[in-house]
């Protein structure tokens, strides 16, 4: 069953909390499909009587904050040691090449990295527990992280919800005007092979015909 499939069998006050559970759970090292939870409840919302995007966009803003923060509190504590126990159970998150390359970037951008860490999948896990163990700043770290969980949730909130809205809408009118394009469709392609498959029996004949003396 797909995420999509399964959150429409959950009442929608569940639907809230697994949002914010996933992504939290997603932002302090889990990793969790989070990014898939999201846009499967903002199309959900978009759904005539559905849920609401604005909520939706605000627990999601607040998961990846306070996700994001406890992973820094974990990796502040746990340091090295953390990754390397990460790395045997979680090899393909969690990789000496992967934590290798996100420290390179950390060092590098700082709180840039923070901030569009949230928008890629592996730094989204990555995140806070290595920003933690570099002892970056904690409050330039909350500042980052904070901006960019609410552009990165709230930003895809509002996308996928606007393109579901617009596409119920359309698919509202979809049974007539794909009976009418497959009508169309079904002539014109009729017609092509009708006309392909009386030329070839045309040349068929006229290079089998005995030649004239």
């Amino acid at each position: 069953m797909h995420i999509d499939a399964w959150l429409e069998t959950i009442p929608p006050l569940l639907v809230y909390l697994t949002v914010g559970v996933v992504i939290g759970a997603e932002s302090l090292g889990i990793p969790l499909p989070g990014e898939i939870v999201l846009v499967s409840a903002a199309l959900l919302a978009s759904h005539p009587d559905g849920l609401n995007p604005w909520l939706i966009g605000a627990i999601a803003s607040g998961g990846a904050i306070a996700g994001d923060s406890i992973g820094y509190l974990i990796g502040r504590k746990g340091g090295r040691r953390l990754f390397d126990w990460a790395g045997r159970k979680f090899p393909k998150h969690f990789g000496p090449a992967h934590v290798a390359a996100a420290e390179r970037l950390f060092r590098k951008r700082g709180v840039w990295a923070v901030f569009f860490g949230r928008f890629v999948a592996i730094l989204r896990i990555l995140c806070g527990p290595l920003a933690g163990s570099l002892h970056m700043h904690y409050p330039r770290f909350l500042l980052a992280n904070a901006l960019g969980g609410i552009v990165w949730a709230g930003g895809t909130t509002a996308l996928v919800y606007s393109l579901g809205v617009v596409a119920e809408k359309w698919l509202s009118r979809f049974s007539y005007v794909a009976l009418a394009v497959a009508v169309v469709v079904g002539v014109v392609v009729s017609l092509v092979l009708k006309k392909r498959m009386g030329r070839r029996h045309e040349e068929t004949r006229s290079g089998s015909a005995p030649a004239e003396r």
